[in-house]
């Protein structure tokens, strides 16, 4: 049965990926089909591992990307708190109402099985808002920060929840894991030397899965939350990057697993499938608390709906505690069940939400600008920019340089952008005009002053995504200026060109007629070229 269960994943994902939604709701619907054909998760106690790793990968690569003060903002860590006490609140009269009319899932339950369903109601998705964001290239903004931030800290409260369900008290061995800091040179140095191929990947495979996962499970802690702070330790290596990179197939391969699981839970009654339906009519509830919360804490209204929307569902991590609950008896197994299906439905309704957020935003801006304090959040006010004549995006050597070039060689205002604070820093040092900000960021480009005096902009990033992206952007901001742009492959050049960058300049080729010229200005004298003996004239 293997093969059917790889070609049916591979055509629904297929099938759901055509008509616009993302290809995990494919592999929902795969794993209905596959318990329907008399498949479950039983029979395939290696999906269920492929599963687990999914997850954990998933957390080890959110902190490799994660910078730890994040979680000490008062939007993230009080903003999750305050979402998940408001949340319980709302939900369990709700349930309460539910039962009332008469869903018999509901009328027999007490007051603390309400509490526990609130509960497990009011987590939000991590792999569902973590991918959106990866296939929207928006994981750095300050919206998906905000919203990884705060679905870490849901996280940790299941976690939390997990172990004390556990019942087991962890091993006082448990408090060694305070002196991980401590390996941090030792760890740095061994990542240091695992080069750049298949060492690199399995060094992560060990860090997640042996130093992480299986070292906090052997002292009593949740293996998933030993893989979160693995990544964060190692977060501020050189290196963090690339090795999110090398994992990420990995990582999205035993993620199909995962959903494939859920569907495996078996197939839901007419009456559990209404009472999913009407389950996710809290998923407007959750986002109109976010927008309210995060625009109590400062953040523009349009900030606070994208991070909502992208939070608008519902969760793996409250599929996880419906399963501990039900093995303890604390809920009716049939909730596994409904919560699963509850999960998959809100999937379909974040899908679409999500991909049309923002003509959503422009619908109701005026109203929601209203919900705005002042001051706003300093990460979130409009970026000053002056009226500079040259605009350069992407501050690394390339842009460095020609931010050095144009100084010496023209007058005019010259301002340079760049998305790390610590190269901002670096620059601002030097004497250059440089402001933070991501140019492969929506939110940048809403919150950019407008400079009429631009004549130049220069594409100076290191990705091609990246720059057509900045064109795009300028092209809705009406800039008529010259643009030109980096490129590595003749055929980025012709896509740059065909939507109206006016030059580009080839990374590749460039690279060696400047060292060419830098051997023979510091090596050779360059001798007068002889003249081919055909072409010599004798009268």
């Amino acid at each position: 049965m293997e093969p059917a269960i790889l070609i049916i994943t591979l055509i629904c994902g297929m099938l759901v990926s055509r008509i616009g939604l993302p290809p995990l709701i494919g592999y929902l619907v795969a794993g209905f089909v596959l318990f329907i054909l008399g498949i479950d998760k039983a029979s395939l106690p290696l999906l269920e591992e492929l599963a687990n790793l999914g997850v954990t990968l998933l957390l080890f690569a959110i902190g490799l990307k994660l910078d730890i003060r994040s979680l000490f903002k008062a939007e993230v860590w009080a903003g999750s708190s305050l979402h998940l006490l408001l949340s319980m609140l709302i939900f369990v009269p709700f349930l309460k109402l539910l039962g009332l009319f008469g869903l018999t899932q509901l009328t027999g339950l007490h007051f603390e099985q309400l509490t526990l369903l609130a509960f497990a109601l009011s987590f939000s998705s991590t792999v569902f808002a973590v991918k959106v964001l990866e296939d929207k290239g928006d994981v750095q903004s300050l919206y998906g920060r905000v919203a990884i931030g705060i679905l870490i800290m849901q996280d940790i409260f299941a976690v939390l929840f997990l172990t004390i369900s556990k019942g087991d008290i962890p091993s006082v061995w448990a408090f060694a894991l305070l002196l991980l800091p401590l390996a941090k040179p030792l760890i740095y140095k061994a990542f240091d030397r695992v080069g750049h191929g298949e060492l690199l990947v399995l060094f992560g495979l060990v860090m997640a899965l042996v130093v992480g996962a299986w070292l906090f499970e052997a002292v009593g802690l949740k293996p998933d939350l030993g893989a979160l702070i693995i990544g964060i330790l190692l977060a501020g290596h050189k290196k963090s990057s690339e090795l999110a990179k090398s994992l990420f197939y990995f990582k999205e391969l035993f993620l199909v697993a995962f959903f494939l699981t859920i569907g495996l839970n078996g197939l839901p009654t007419l009456e559990d499938i209404v009472l999913a339906a009407l389950l996710v009519l809290l998923i407007p509830v959750k986002i109109l608390l976010f927008v309210y919360l995060l625009t109590r804490f400062k953040l523009r209204s349009r900030t606070s709906m994208l991070g909502s929307f992208n939070l608008g569902n519902f969760s793996e991590f409250g599929l996880i505690v419906a399963a501990v609950a039900t093995s303890k008896g604390w809920l009716p197994p049939q909730w596994l069940v409904i919560i699963a299906v509850a999960l998959s439905f809100s999937f379909l309704v974040a899908a679409p939400l999500n991909a049309t957020v923002g003509n959503i935003y422009q619908r109701f801006q005026q109203r929601l600008v209203r919900l705005e304090k002042r001051p706003l959040h300093p990460e979130d006010r409009q970026i000053p920019i002056g009226n500079p004549r040259f605009l350069i995006l992407g501050m690394g050597r390339i842009g460095s340089g020609a931010y050095d070039e144009l100084r010496a060689k023209f007058d005019g205002e010259i301002l340079g952008i760049e998305h790390k604070q610590e190269l901002v820093d670096l620059h601002k040092a030097k004497g250059r005009n440089v402001v933070q900000g991501d140019a492969a960021d929506t939110d940048f480009w809403e919150k950019l002053d407008r400079a009429p005096g631009l004549e130049l902009v220069l594409l100076a990033m290191p990705h091609h995504a990246g720059n057509m992206f900045a064109v795009e952007q300028l092209k809705k901001l009406n800039y008529e200026g010259k643009i030109s742009a980096i490129v590595q492959y003749s055929e980025d050049a012709e896509a740059l060109h065909a939507c109206g960058v006016h030059s580009t300049y080839n990374l590749y080729r460039a690279a060696g007629a400047g060292f060419v010229d830098h051997v023979i200005h510091e090596l050779l004298t360059a001798p007068p070229k002889s003249v081919p003996h055909e072409l010599i004239v004798t009268k």
